[in-house]
């Protein structure tokens, strides 16, 4: 990857001064619009737009309002990722439209937002110096990571909510490394909606909702919102068809309370259309309906009040009467728990940073509930990545791997884990390899892979349940072992219930799958930790379909300590202790 990167990527080394210090220092600046990668995020049509940094496809000029096609070429919700260990980090482009809100920061309408992630998956913000002129430049210096486990730390980066980009640079220090990252592949959740969607009134654009959800989740949300003209038009529902989306979400509401649309039913013949177009196309896709949030003047402003509860009825009863029709996979987000109050708008009508919030939180809980993959109130129960094993795989490397593995085997025995799984043998290949002979004894013959991932804790194999990689295939036997590298940081207790939420979740993506849940091995120096965590296990009472299998005993002298000479490390097992653990796992698949 850095070999191809230092071939295709041109960066150009310049020397200058952007207007904050006289200090010159050689930069090498980086355009993603000229990267043979495709690394703009979010974007749902990449190789048909106009501009780069349009949302539509140039096709919909012709089929879309003006209003709305002017709105597409606004960059609300598209995003760049790289990875670099710059200690100063330069952005600068140019917006058309010169679009300024009485009601909304310029650091929002056209600013940009900078986030971070460590290697536990934490995400962290940088505070940059800003100046908006005819070039808008963003500084970010003193930069540093005291992460033990990277030495380059993984940026998001928001782009502007109410003005076009046209052009846009990132420069980093000459001696810096700087990776530049490729969208996700994964299905997006898409958000058609209004002024709300597209991110009035954020102050700055990593707190509109859409962007605070994406790193909620932890997956690409495609922002689909048109300020003032979120209407649920045929137009854009049919370009929505387009999108193998994992969820459609419609919030349309706040831009169809004009009287005509209750007067004349069509607002319902809208919903009902939207509904039909959508499950037409993609039948397996769930909908999600918001209902109007309100206004907070309405204790004052009884006429607005009337508007709002008039399309939030009208929502419900169509709803309601398709459910008695049979109609499935509609869901419904009510003003009610999207909870806003007279402190989270900025005039009434809009979410301050707060009502953003508040907005993210409630889809959070709504869209966890409707993919069924809950999340929990500890660590162990949290999905996230991580990327502490950089020095020997890149982790979103191998999780790609893993999707497109799926795409063309269809493997009977999956093995989930951490590096005691990854390092034994099986495909997709890992970079160590030391128990190749008992695998192929034991599991080729099954049709086995090997889903382990160096550094693995549990939390972060259910980041990767909920992230596809069980999807797509029908497994005889899913075997399961993780949990060791949670020793240092979970109490007993949370491994318990982070190792019994992470079973559950792997039933329900394979409820026809039998699980085998093996105890975590013995280590050097925790031999009798880890044997009464097991014992807990044992009586911890998991989904059908599973069975606990301890093997501890088998790499346990009489002393009950480790038998070194099944170990490379005291951790994990080499060719030897591979053989043992084989033999043992072969049985229970039996």
């Amino acid at each position: 990857m850095k070999n191809r990167l230092l071939i295709t990527i041109a960066f150009i080394v310049i020397s200058f001064q952007v207007g904050f210090t006289q200090t010159k220092r050689e930069f090498k600046t980086w355009n993603p619009a000229t990267d043979s990668l495709q690394v703009l995020g979010a974007q749902a049509w990449p190789k048909e737009v106009k501009d780069y940094y349009d949302r539509l496809p140039e096709r919909a000029e012709k089929t879309v309002r003006k209003d709305v096609w002017d709105l597409s070429k606004n960059s609300a919700g598209l995003n760049l990722r790289f990875k670099t260990n710059a200690d100063e980090i330069i952005i600068k482009y140019v917006v058309s439209g010169g679009k300024q809100m009485p009601h909304m920061p310029a650091t929002g309408v056209s600013g940009i937002d900078l986030y971070a992630k460590n290697s536990d998956g934490k995400w962290l913000w940088a505070s940059g110096q800003y100046s908006f002129g005819d070039t808008v430049v963003y500084r970010f210096k003193g930069l540093k990571s005291k992460d033990d486990y990277v030495k380059n730390l993984q940026y998001t980066m928001y782009l502007p909510l109410y003005n076009s980009v046209k052009w846009m640079q990132i420069s980093v220090p000459k001696e810096a490394e700087f990776i530049p990252l490729s969208v996700r592949k994964e299905k997006p959740i898409v958000v058609y909606g209004t002024s709300i969607a597209q991110g009035a009134c954020a102050s700055r654009p990593g707190l509109a909702w859409t962007n605070i959800l994406g790193r909620k989740l932890d997956r690409t949300v495609i922002n689909l919102g048109f300020s003032g003209n979120g209407r649920l038009e045929k137009e854009l529902i049919d370009l929505l068809t387009e999108i193998d989306a994992r969820v459609y979400v419609l919030d349309c509401l706040p831009n169809l309370t004009a009287p005509q649309y209750i007067a004349t039913g069509e607002l319902k013949k809208r919903i009902v259309s939207s509904i039909k177009q959508l499950q037409e196309k993609r039948p397996s896709t769930p909908i999600l309906f918001t209902e109007h949030d309100g206004y907070t003047d309405d204790g004052i402003n009884l006429d607005k009040k009337k508007q709002y509860q008039d399309v939030n009825t009208a929502l419900r009863e169509v709803l309601d009467s398709l459910s008695a029709t049979g109609i499935k996979n509609v869901f419904l987000l009510s003003k009610k728990e999207i909870n806003q109050d007279i402190e989270t708008m900025v005039d009434g009508t809009h979410p301050n940073d707060a009502g953003m919030m508040r907005y993210a939180d409630a889809y959070e809980k709504a869209l966890s509930k409707i993919l069924k993959e809950p999340i929990g109130d500890n660590t162990t129960t949290i999905p996230v990545t991580q990327g502490r094993d950089a020095s020997t795989y890149n982790w979103e490397t191998r999780h790609n791997a893993v999707l497109a593995y799926n795409k063309t085997h269809q493997p009977q025995v999956i093995f989930l884990g951490n590096s005691i799984t990854n390092y034994w043998s099986g495909e997709p290949k890992a970079p160590i390899r030391r128990g190749e002979t008992s695998w192929q004894k034991y599991f080729e013959p099954k049709q086995a892979a090997n889903f382990g991932f160096g550094w693995d804790r549990i939390e972060n194999v259910l980041w990767r349940v909920y992230h596809n990689e069980l999807d797509g295939i029908s497994p005889s036997h899913i075997v399961l072992m993780i949990g060791t590298n949670n020793l240092q940081l979970n109490k007993d207790e949370d491994i318990v219930t982070g190792l019994q939420f992470l079973v559950n979740a792997i039933h329900e993506k394979q409820p026809g799958a039998k699980i085998i849940l093996l105890g975590i091995l013995p280590r050097r120096a925790m031999e009798d930790r880890v044997a009464s965590l097991n014992k807990l296990l044992a009586k911890t009472n998991m989904s059908k379909n599973t069975l606990f299998a301890d093997a501890g005993k088998l790499f346990l002298k009489t002393d009950k300590k480790i038998d070194e000479a099944l170990f490379t490390d005291g951790l994990h097992p080499n060719e030897q202790g591979y053989e043992k653990l084989g033999a043992f796992i072969a049985t229970r698949l039996k």
